[in-house]
Order: C-alpha cells, then sequence, then structure tokens
C-alpha cells in the first residue's frame, strides 16, 4: 500500500511541474486551469497524509505558509545597476555613435520590451533556486526567496542542461486583468484598491507572509544572464539557453544590424504595446555580443552598451462634465471628475480620481474645463493639467463641498490629514452600508453569499443598520427581497433577488461565520488603520475582546509595531457606545470574542523574553525557531530595541542588525547555544 502511495504521490507531482512548464514557459496548457487546481488540491491532501513521501521540491510548496518578519541584506556578487534612459530619436542615434567610436561598425543591437515591474536577480546552483534579491541599491539588495517562491512562472528546478551556477535577472509583475480582478476583490472586501500593477507588484514581494503573497497574481519575464563569457557569446543567445531551462523568456526579443531597425522596433511597438496583457513602458536597446560589452564596460551608474527608450506617457484630453463625491466606509470623501468619454491606452475612460480638495485647488480644475487625462501604468487615470486657451469665459472656480453628498452633515478635516471625512458614522448609509460589507469580507467574517449588492437591499429594507442585525436575520424575513440595481459606468441594469436557495445560503453562512477566529472578528470591526495584520497582533497580544477595549494607550503602543495613530484610533473605537452595543450583541450571538489558547508550553525558560530572530539556520527553519520560542515561554519581536533580550543570530545576519545589537548591548547568540538553553 505505501509504495502504492508513493508511486502516485510521484506521479502527480512529475505531471504538475510538466503542466506548469508548458503552462509558464511554452505557453502551450494542455488542461484547463480548473483541472491543474484540482490536481494540486488532490497532491496536497496525499502529502498531508503522507507527509515521508512528499518531494522537497513539490509544486504544493508554491503555496507558502512560513511567515518572514524581515528579510536579510545581501551584497550582489555583480552590481545591479539601472540603465540610462533617453526619450527621444536623437538621443538614441547619439548613443548609437558612441558605441561606433569605440568599437566600430561590426556588432549586433538586442531589443527587448521595458517591463514596467519590479527588478529581480535569481541564483541557481545545480538547479536549484537558492537565492532571489531584490536590486536596493544596486550593490546590496533584500533576500526575498521566500516570497520569490511563490511566483508559479518561476521554476524551483531547471530543466536540461544548465551551468552549476547562475545568476538570472529579471522583472516581476502583474497582467493587467489580474489586477483589476485584484482589485476589484480587494473593493468588494473594503479594502483600499492599489494604483498601479507595478506598485502592487513591488509592494508583494516585500510583504511578511508568505501566505498573502501566494495569493497575489504576481508573474515574471527574465532578461539577463549572469554568466561567464566563455560559456555564453552573446546576450540573445544567452536568453534562448535560459528558456531552454525552463525560465520565463519573452518571445518578443530580436537581433538588429542597425539603429534605424533598432528605431523601426521602437516604433512597432509604441503602438503594440496596447494590446499586450501587461505593461511596458519602454524598449532596451544592447549590445548583444558580451565580449564587446566588456570593453564597452560601465561608467559609475549605468552600462555604456545598453540603453532604455523610454515611452511617452499616453495623455488624452476631454471635457471635465461634473464633479461627484463618494464616501467610503470610513466617512473619507473622494472627488471624481465625470469626463465625456475619451480613449485611453486601449480603454474608454469616463471618471478620474481628483484625490482630495489640495488636488482640485493646485489643479484649479472647473466644470466646463478641457483636462489632460494620463493612465501611464495607474488603472485609476488622473488629471494631470488643463488647457486654459479652452477655458470658458463662465467657469467657476471649484469649491469643494462643506457638507456630506449623502447625509448633510457637516464635513470636518484633521489637522495633518489630506481628506475631508463626514463624521455622522451612525447615520451615513454609505458608511453604514461600508462597514457591513467590510465584516463580511473575505479576510473579516468571509459571509460570501451576502456579496454582490445584497447588503444594499438589506439596508434598504431596514433589515441591516450594524453587524449585529446580521445575526437577527432568519430565513422569512430574506425569501422574496429584491431590487434592480444600475451600473454607473455602463448604465445596465440587473434584479438581484432573494430566492429560497439564496435566503438558506445567506443563514447558513451567517452561523458558519461564529467559528471565525477572534482576530478576524475583529479587523471586521473595522476599526480605522487597524489591518488583518494589525488585528492579529492585537488579539494575539490581548486576547479578549474585553482586555483590547479596557486597554490604555500605554498598553497599547507597547504591542510590538502598533504606533500612536492606531493606538489613538483604538480609543477612539472603543469610547463610542454604539461600538461597544454592536460588541455586546455579537458576542451573544455566539462570535468568538477571544484568541484560540495556544499550545501547552514545553517550558518557561524563556518566560517573558523578547527574542529577535534573524539570518538563515541549520538544524531548524526560521518558523519553526519561533514556535519553539513561543513554546518556551518567549516571545518573537521584529526589531531590535532596548527591549529585546536577545538576538538569535543564523547565517547571513544583515550587519546593520548586528551593529545595532552590538550598540545597544543585546547578547547575539547562536543556534547551538539557543537549543542548549532551551534543553536546560
Amino acid at each position: 500500500m505505501s509504495a502504492e502511495i508513493k508511486n502516485k504521490i510521484d506521479s502527480l507531482t512529475q505531471e504538475l511541474k510538466e503542466h506548469t512548464y508548458r503552462y509558464y514557459v511554452l505557453a502551450q496548457p494542455t488542461i484547463s486551469d480548473r483541472e491543474f487546481d484540482q490536481k494540486l488540491k488532490d497532491l496536497e491532501t496525499l502529502e498531508e497524509a503522507y507527509p515521508q513521501y512528499k518531494d522537497p521540491n513539490s509544486p504544493t510548496s508554491i503555496v507558502g505558509g512560513e511567515v518572514t518578519k524581515e528579510f536579510n541584506t545581501v551584497r550582489h556578487d555583480t552590481p545591479m545597476l539601472s540603465l540610462g534612459n533617453t526619450y527621444s530619436k536623437e538621443e538614441l542615434y547619439d548613443f548609437d555613435q558612441r558605441i561606433k567610436k569605440l568599437i566600430g561598425d561590426d556588432f549586433e543591437y538586442t531589443c527587448e520590451l521595458k517591463f514596467d515591474g519590479f527588478a529581480i536577480g535569481l541564483k541557481y546552483r545545480e538547479g536549484k533556486l537558492v537565492q532571489a534579491l531584490t536590486r536596493g541599491d544596486g550593490v546590496q539588495g533584500d533576500d526575498v526567496t521566500t516570497n520569490v517562491k511563490t511566483i508559479r512562472s518561476i521554476p524551483h528546478l531547471l530543466v536540461g542542461n544548465y551551468p552549476n551556477e547562475v545568476e538570472v535577472r529579471g522583472e516581476i509583475f502583474m497582467h493587467r486583468k489580474a489586477f483589476e480582478k485584484m482589485n476589484r476583490d480587494r473593493e468588494a472586501s473594503g479594502e483600499k484598491p492599489f494604483a498601479n500593477p507595478r506598485n502592487s507588484a513591488a509592494g508583494t514581494i516585500k510583504m511578511q507572509e508568505q501566505t498573502e503573497v501566494a495569493k497575489r497574481p504576481l508573474d515574471a519575464f527574465l532578461y539577463q544572464v549572469i554568466g561567464d563569457e566563455k560559456e555564453f557569446r552573446t546576450h540573445g543567445g544567452s536568453l534562448e539557453k535560459a528558456r531552454e531551462w525552463g525560465l520565463p523568456v519573452s518571445n518578443e526579443l530580436r537581433t538588429v544590424k542597425t539603429i534605424e531597425d533598432v528605431w523601426g522596433y521602437i516604433e512597432s511597438w509604441d503602438e503594440k504595446r496596447k494590446e499586450l496583457s501587461f505593461d511596458i513602458d519602454g524598449i532596451v536597446v544592447k549590445v548583444n555580443n558580451f565580449s564587446l560589452q566588456h570593453d564597452l564596460g560601465f561608467t559609475a551608474k549605468s552600462p555604456r552598451w545598453a540603453i532604455a527608450y523610454k515611452f511617452e506617457t499616453e495623455r488624452a484630453s476631454t471635457r471635465l462634465e461634473s464633479i461627484s463625491y463618494q464616501v467610503g466606509r470610513t466617512g473619507s470623501i473622494t472627488p471624481v471628475a465625470n469626463l465625456d468619454p475619451v480613449l485611453l491606452l486601449g480603454t474608454t475612460v469616463k471618471r478620474a480620481s481628483l484625490h482630495n480638495a489640495d488636488v482640485i485647488a493646485e489643479l484649479d480644475v472647473r466644470v466646463g474645463d478641457i483636462v489632460y487625462v494620463e493612465k501611464g501604468g495607474e488603472i485609476i487615470p488622473k488629471i494631470v493639467g488643463i488647457n486654459l486657451d479652452l477655458r470658458p469665459q463662465n467657469a467657476q472656480t471649484t469649491e469643494f463641498i462643506h457638507v456630506c453628498p449623502e447625509c448633510g452633515t457637516e464635513l470636518i478635516r484633521k489637522e495633518g490629514e489630506a481628506a475631508h471625512y463626514c463624521p455622522n458614522e451612525s447615520g451615513c448609509p454609505p458608511q453604514i452600508k461600508g462597514r457591513v460589507e467590510h465584516f463580511i469580507s473575505r479576510k473579516a467574517l468571509d459571509i460570501d453569499s451576502l456579496g454582490e449588492g445584497k447588503i444594499g437591499i438589506l439596508y434598504d429594507s431596514e433589515l441591516v443598520k450594524n453587524p449585529a442585525d446580521l445575526y437577527d436575520l432568519n430565513f422569512d424575513q430574506l425569501v422574496g427581497l429584491s431590487k434592480t440595481i444600475v451600473n454607473e459606468e455602463t448604465g445596465e441594469s440587473r434584479l438581484i433577488s432573494f430566492r429560497e436557495k439564496t435566503a438558506q445560503k445567506i443563514v447558513d453562512g451567517i452561523v458558519a461565520s461564529k467559528n471565525i477566529p477572534f482576530h478576524r472578528v475583529l479587523y471586521g470591526l473595522g476599526i480605522r488603520f487597524v489591518g488583518s495584520t494589525v488585528a492579529k497582533k492585537l488579539a494575539n497580544h490581548f486576547k479578549t475582546i474585553e482586555a483590547l477595549s479596557v486597554a490604555s494607550f500605554e498598553e497599547l503602543v507597547a504591542v510590538d509595531e502598533i504606533g500612536e495613530k492606531i493606538a489613538r484610533s483604538v480609543l477612539s473605537f472603543f469610547a463610542e457606545d454604539q461600538n461597544n452595543d454592536v460588541i455586546q450583541r455579537l458576542k451573544e450571538a455566539g462570535l468568538q470574542m477571544e484568541a484560540e489558547k495556544p499550545e501547552d508550553l514545553v517550558s518557561n525558560v524563556l518566560d517573558g523574553k523578547k527574542i529577535v530572530v534573524s539570518g538563515v539556520f541549520n538544524t531548524f527553519s526560521r518558523g519553526d525557531l519561533k514556535k519553539e520560542i513561543e513554546k518556551h515561554g518567549g516571545k518573537n519581536v521584529g526589531s531590535i530595541s532596548a527591549k529585546t533580550d536577545f538576538v538569535l543570530a543564523g547565517e547571513n545576519m544583515g550587519p546593520a542588525k548586528l551593529a545595532k545589537a552590538e550598540k545597544l548591548g543585546i547578547a547575539v547568540i547562536s543556534e547551538d547555544d539557543f537549543i542548549a538553553m532551551i534543553n536546560g
């Protein structure tokens, strides 16, 4: 039986690796995404039941699980320099002349897409991915290997005839549709949408929770092989080899003989880039031959043998028809420019964010103006200027509203903040509905059957005015409710109705939410500045909602990574009687209002000690070390301070951390010292 199980795991593992290669490298998938996901789930189930048969490089390993509290800084073997940029044809031709003066006319150029993403360097040793470094300052970068391993297009193992050790550099990015879907999901969950795919990719790769990184739709293209010149004669040839090793390399590289051919490539992609599924911001031009690259050398900041031609950000002009104001769940007021529809980067733009009163004043934008709109990497377009020559004579200066457009309450603007707010939390409809929608979102109570505008129907029917009201709902109240919803963008309408099956799913979902852990309930309450990570820290520290509700300012800021702004927001939330009433009702309804009890302590040898774990270890993984610390009564903290008791240091501990520990007189112990300590 065991041999049969092992064969099944081995077979499924190999099959999934093959499908991953076909999908991400060859772009020739042979099964659907649904089939792939089901096979992956089957493998994960088998591996959980029989961990002794799991391949160390199993496809399930990219799902993630370990939480990284910090990133080690590592020096690049070869400096990771940026390229010189140009926006003009003349400067591009000047670059060509400089090259010819140094090496003559007998050479080729390569032309490649300049991906608008986040630079990364990957090191493979004996075919295995062993390190991923960010660009950092070009000399040293952050080790984000754990997070990069969640990106399915980046193989953990090379295939074919690869070198013993090689570094490959490239760009991490998001496809536009994947990014837009992620933003829709975030908005549906009450979270702030990201500004653009580039910033989102960069922020994601530096996240501390690997499971969260794995949920983000990251992809990658690799565009440079760092290796021995004897092994690879040309840049183009090295990338062909990289593709053979299973690495994701773009198919759009072209080798050309003249600068006129380079310009032709650039002109073609200035138009075709709109058809791509991802963002590019230019074209990279390189001398193809590695030996000639070596002869040309580097300046202090960039290679002499390469240049990046940057496309101008696309801009369109259109008329500003009106300015409307949206109210968020926290009461923040966002002005929105409603535009005469205009085509920009392949999409029709009807609205653009004006952000706040300061932006309106700085632009001096007025209804009737012909405005310049840019999109670039931004998903939400922005107004960047006004054509004053075409301003109507009767155009009136825009005055930011003084009262809430939804409830008429006088707006406030807190010192040091750019946004105006409606303070009527208990009576402003968008705030009320927004808080309930946040409460049922995926990261909070996860009552997914209540999505798609159903909260609005329950609010209009006067059945739900706060999260606690959800737990008073019953099947008979829900059946038959309906409303026609109109999409503001398209004008399309659709009927949302609560049939018997829908009503029962909602009731079942509400009941199931009573088992959601305390930290997610706390996040669902919607306390300003308390995101999912902060909610988990507060729940783990205070253990119960009662303890948190009476915590002082000093007790709150004493919690690791809880600053003054968060502390004041928590105090303000629990100072409101209506919030405490909702919490009491939720508690009576049976929701979890205390943290799950931790595993029984093995000993109290580390009782109360604050410990920083940094570096790479031999016996334990960093995650396992942190579990051991908690089992013996210690507390993991993310950064070194005067309150730290000691630092548990492995290999490659960041020099800055070591210097700080020495400066503060904090003890630094090894993994062996720690094992001896917990073993008494």
